[in-house]
């Protein structure tokens, strides 16, 4: 029995002591629950306007390129250029074998004096068959009178009725060739026009200053009609065509209507580079538009070349410039309001150069005080009532 009973005093024994402990356990410090702050940047603002850029990708081209090409069939005697020369207005710069342009010229002249002493022939022929109509006229009315009397035979008055229609025939082919004098002079003229012309084009001279884009032929080719010879493109000509996205179109082709003068910069090669913005295309695509941005002439850029280019835009009234650090998911920032952020919505405008070279971003908030500060540092956790400590 005494057995029995053991295991059981002990277990009671066992939650004796736990009891005894627990009720003399010492009893912890209430926790105080605390809000956790966020250290973080703020700047002041006011709304103002500024001119927001546009940042395009475009290639140089030139619009006014020339092609020089041979007038007609002919050996290339020389070329004095080569791909990349920079030539002044006027300088030679190919040349036809003249023996195959000068015979064109020989002949277009002597077919126009032909014809001039032609001319002249027939005047003076046109009065001698005048005369022998007129004489023809006459015999033909003394046969027929002689006939009437019955003096003479009836084959005598139809000769001279033959006579007559003859030298009448005459005298119309030579009207006839006159009044075609004209027409064959002025073609004659028109060929000698064209025969001097090509003569002129012979010798290819620069129209302006120009540097040569490309030759493409050699000395001693045997060249056909306008086969092109040499390809160049005025230096202060130069062009940049970039794509303009649709939504800044409309605003772009306002301002060129306006007579705003919008400048565009950029570098190449660790140049700078400037150009202004001379027009849009008229046709668009789902990218956007084309556009024009004429360079400064002493760009010198290749033809082909890719240029970054940051393009000035229409000026925005009541926008602040902020940096892009600011922004929570694109169009939303923080404001700081009794030590809590609250979060207001804005107009996206676009991007503004600094002196500095640093980028911002223009926004258009409506509810924004002016002065207001507004957070800086990007949390990726802020929402609004998020309690912050602006530091310095």
């Amino acid at each position: 029995m005494p057995r029995r009973l053991l295991p059981i005093l002990i277990l009671a024994l066992g939650i004796g002591l736990f009891a005894a402990l627990k009720a003399t356990r010492p009893k912890p410090h209430p926790v105080q629950p605390s809000e956790r702050i966020w250290r973080v940047q703020v700047t002041q603002v006011r709304p103002t306007t500024h001119r927001p850029i546009l940042v395009l990708f475009g290639q140089v081209e030139a619009p006014d390129r020339i092609q020089a090409a041979a007038p007609v069939a002919g050996r290339l005697l020389e070329v004095r250029v080569r791909d990349g020369d920079r030539v002044a207005a006027g300088t030679l710069l190919a040349r036809l074998d003249p023996r195959d342009l000068e015979p064109r010229l020989t002949k277009a002249r002597a077919d126009l004096d032909k014809e001039r002493l032609k001319l002249t022939h027939d005047r003076q022929a046109l009065e001698q068959e005048r005369e022998i109509l007129r004489l023809a006229r006459q015999a033909l009315e003394r046969a027929e009178t002689v006939q009437s009397k019955q003096l003479g035979s009836v084959s005598s008055v139809d000769e001279a009725r033959e006579q007559y229609a003859r030298a009448q025939l005459a005298v119309t082919l030579r009207e006839q060739s006159l009044a075609e004098h004209p027409a064959q002079l002025a073609a004659l003229e028109a060929a000698l026009a064209e025969a001097e012309r090509d003569l002129a084009r012979g010798t290819l001279r620069a129209p302006f200053d120009a540097r040569i884009a490309g030759v493409k032929a050699a000395p001693g080719d045997q060249l056909q009609p306008n086969q092109v010879i040499l390809t160049l493109y005025p230096l202060d000509g130069l062009y940049v065509r970039a794509k303009v996205p649709g939504a800044y179109s409309e605003e772009l082709r306002t301002a060129l209507a306006n007579g705003e003068r919008l400048m565009a910069t950029g570098a190449h090669a660790g140049r700078p580079v400037s150009a202004v913005l001379e027009r849009l295309a008229g046709e668009a695509d789902a990218r956007g538009v084309d556009a024009l941005l004429r360079l400064d002439p002493g760009a010198d850029l290749p033809l082909g070349a890719f240029v970054e280019l940051r393009l000035q835009r229409p000026v925005a009234p009541d926008t602040i410039a902020l940096p892009f650090a600011a922004l929570h998911g694109g169009d939303r920032i923080f404001a700081v309001r009794d030590g809590r952020l609250q979060g207001l919505r804005g107009e996206r405008i676009g991007e503004l150069d600094t002196d500095t070279g640093e980028g911002r971003v223009l926004l258009r908030v409506p509810e924004l005080q002016p002065g207001e500060p507004v957070m800086i540092t990007h949390l990726p956790n802020a929402i609004d009532t998020l309690k912050v400590e602006i530091v310095e």
